[in-house]
Formats: C-alpha cells, sequence, structure tokens
C-alpha cells in the first residue's frame, strides 16, 4: 500500500514552523511525525502539502494510496485499523478526518464512504504548544518504539543514573561525568551525541545524533533536542527541532525553537504571566492572539531565526522565519518573518543578507542550502511581507 500524510486542517494554525515543511515534518518526542508513521507502518511515505514545498517534499501517487492526516501521531491500535482500511472507507475521530483510501486521481466523496469511528485515544497536534504540552507523552511512546528488544550501549560508571532501565545510550556516545534521572520519564541518547561534564537531565529527554549538552547544563523534561543541535543553561520543557543551537547560559522553557535557529548567550524567555493569567499568543490562521489556554507558555521561533546576547522574549511570543533579534529590552511578542531589529524597531531582512547567513550556517553543520530552499525562503519572504507592515 502506498501512504500518503496530508496536512491537514490546522496547518495554518502551526504557522511559522509550516512555513518551511509539512506538518507531517514536525518534530515531537524523540522522532518527527513521519518518522513515526513509517516506523509503524513498515514504508515509506510521501507528502500532500502546499504547492510552493512540493518540490523538496513531493507526493508520489500510485494505483492505491491510503491517505494519513499529517497532525496524527499514530499508535498501535490506530495503525492496525488503518494497515485494514478497504477502498471507500475513511477513519475519523470525532468528527476528524483521521485517514481514507483512495484510488489514483479519485475525486473523493465521503458521503458515498463507510465512515469508521476510531474510538482510542490519540494526539493530534491543532496548535504550536500542542506541540510542547504534549511532548512528554510523545517521547515515551517513541522510547519504547526505538527501544524494543534492543540493549542500550554501556554507561559509564561515573554517571549517576537513577532508573537505569529507562535510560537509552545509542552508539558512540560520549559521556564520563553527570546525572541522568530517569525517574519520571524515560532518557534516550542518540548516536554520537555528547553530554558534557557535570550536566544534569531530569526525563523525560530526547537528544538526537551528533547533538551536544554543554558543561553543567541544567534540563528539565520533557525536552527533546534534535540532531546537530546543543544546549547549556536551563532548559524546560522545550523542543528544539534540530540544527539549532542554544549553547550557553539562559532559561528557555514551553518552548518550540525550529530548525537552524541560534539562541545568544544569555538569552532569557518569560513562560508565565506576573499576574498567572492564561497566555495569548499569536495565531497566523485568525491573524490575532488567541488564548492558548496556558499558564505557562513561552517561545515559538520559526526555522533559521536567531537572537542576538542578552535578548529578553515576553511570555508567548512567536517568531516567524529567518528574523534576527537583538538589543536591550522586550521585542514585542509577535516579530514577523524576515524582520531585523529588537525592542527599538524592525525593518526588513533582506533576502540577500538572509541567504548569505544561512549559507554559512548549513555549511558549519555540512548540510546544502539548496536552490528548493531558496524559492521556499523567497516565497515565505512574499506572503509574510504583510506582516512586517504592520
Amino acid at each position: 500500500m502506498n501512504y500518503i500524510l496530508f496536512d491537514g486542517a490546522y496547518r495554518d494554525n502551526l504557522l511559522p514552523l509550516t512555513y518551511t515543511k509539512p506538518v507531517a515534518d514536525l518534530r515531537i518526542g524523540i522522532l518527527t511525525i513521519r518518522e513515526k508513521w513509517e516506523k509503524y507502518l513498515g514504508s515509506t511515505t510521501t507528502t500532500v502539502t502546499e504547492d510552493y514545498l512540493a518540490n523538496k517534499f513531493p507526493m508520489v501517487e500510485m494505483e492505491e494510496n491510503v491517505m494519513i492526516n499529517g497532525s496524527v501521531l499514530p499508535n498501535k491500535e490506530l495503525v492496525e485499523l488503518i494497515k485494514e482500511i478497504k477502498p471507500n472507507e475513511a477513519v475519523f475521530k470525532e468528527g476528524e478526518l483521521i485517514a481514507f483510501y483512495a484510488r489514483e486521481q479519485q475525486e473523493v466523496d465521503f458521503d458515498s464512504y463507510k465512515l469508521l469511528e476510531f474510538d482510542q485515544p490519540l494526539i493530534q497536534i491543532k496548535h504550536n504548544w500542542d506541540l510542547f504540552t504534549n511532548n512528554g507523552v510523545a517521547l515515551e511512546e517513541d522510547f519504547d518504539l526505538i527501544t524494543k528488544d534492543r540493549v542500550s550501549a554501556p554507561i559509564p560508571d561515573t554517571v549517576h543514573c537513577i532508573n537505569k532501565d529507562r535510560i537509552f545510550l545509542e552508539e558512540d556516545v560520549d559521556i564520563e561525568i553527570g546525572v541522568l534521572n530517569a525517574k519520571n520519564g524515560a532518557i534516550y541518547i542518540g548516536k554520537h551525541a555528547e553530554v558534557q561534564e557535570g550536566a544534569m537531565i531530569r526525563g523525560p529527554f530526547a537528544m538526537g545524533e551528533h547533538s551536544v549538552v554543554k558543561m553543567g547544563t541544567k534540563v528539565y523534561g520533557p525536552t527533546t533536542l534534535g540532531p546537530k543541535s546543543k544546549i547549556g543553561g536551563e532548559v524546560n520543557n522545550a523542543i528544539l527541532s534540530g540544527y539549532c543551537s542554544k549553547g550557553h547560559d539562559g532559561y528557555l522553557g514551553n518552548a518550540v525553537i525550529g530548525e537552524w535557529c541560534n539562541i545568544g548567550a544569555d538569552t532569557n524567555n518569560s513562560n508565565l504571566k506576573n499576574n498567572y493569567a492564561n497566555v495569548k499568543i499569536w495565531e497566523y490562521s485568525s491573524e490575532k492572539f488567541v488564548d492558548s489556554g496556558l499558564q505557562f507558555c513561552g517561545l515559538i521561533m520559526g526555522d533559521h531565526s536567531k537572537c542576538g546576547i542578552n535578548t529578553m522574549f515576553n511570555t508567548g511570543t512567536v517568531i516567524g522565519v529567518s528574523a534576527n533579534i537583538y538589543g536591550s529590552n522586550f521585542p514585542r511578542n509577535f516579530i514577523p518573518s524576515f524582520s531585523w531589529g529588537g525592542a527599538a524597531g524592525f525593518i526588513t531582512y533582506s533576502l540577500k543578507k538572509a541567504y548569505e547567513t544561512t549559507e554559512l550556517v548549513m555549511d558549519r553543520k555540512h548540510e546544502d542550502f539548496t536552490e528548493e530552499d531558496k524559492n521556499i525562503m523567497n516565497h515565505i519572504f512574499e506572503i509574510s511581507a504583510k506582516y512586517r507592515a504592520k
């Protein structure tokens, strides 16, 4: 069977994180949503997404296809149901479309479909903050999926471990002195990762391949560090998606940081309002600030954005793609893509300068800034112009 992940109704809610990628390529837990589906299904997947992303994330359609909502995280029961799906059948949960069978170039009319109701719990990502609020559950499920019937690489005796059965190291992990506390959640450390001396980590926690936790870092779960990323200072319930750096002191909490981001030394984000009220956060789909329903909500940062040393972010700040923030005092809590500046005001970050920086950053991690990437960035620059004008 050919499996295709589609963005679904919440794609715009998940901007700016989905400006640069399909919904299924968001990271939550250890894996991206796509990687979870592929492991459960035992099959590769392709994507139906926005036209400007299609060259980088193409769809492969075959005679028979199962379309799956990319905002839904798989579990054993759901995958079993989807693997048995037949022509003219669709899976729903409480009115939400989860999956359906489609023949090549078929016009789908759900009025003629047999509707299968999935009555088991599942996680669906409808808002940016759903990523960090569900990260603990997703991380535990990924840990069990990845480590089933496998044995961890040896953990040095100099590392103080609590609940060692829920700690798993892949091959060639560099760790000598530190604390790994899996009492409240699993800890997963990927291949060729490094945990430097004196780091204290409380699970649930995961770090990807070639990532680094620096000396003396304090990590509170549930936190995810994507591949080729680096953290220092204090981190609490955050997802750093990949290829990004928070290499110095400063606090990051209740946050989602996109790929290729850099957070300057001693940068801090607020995650709790002084009056303890619910945090309001900018949502692109409605183009206004909405009540997140959360008392703790920190920072959402789109891919390729950067901030300078001593930057302060207010509660519930949303930063677009390829923004560059610096200076004293709090900048506003919605910063559009390709903004350059800070509390004193912003100007437009030119595409030429953004490209130059992106090429340098990606080259440092031995990745290519392709023509497809440039075309995507150019499109984002154009469609986000209306926000920079406000």
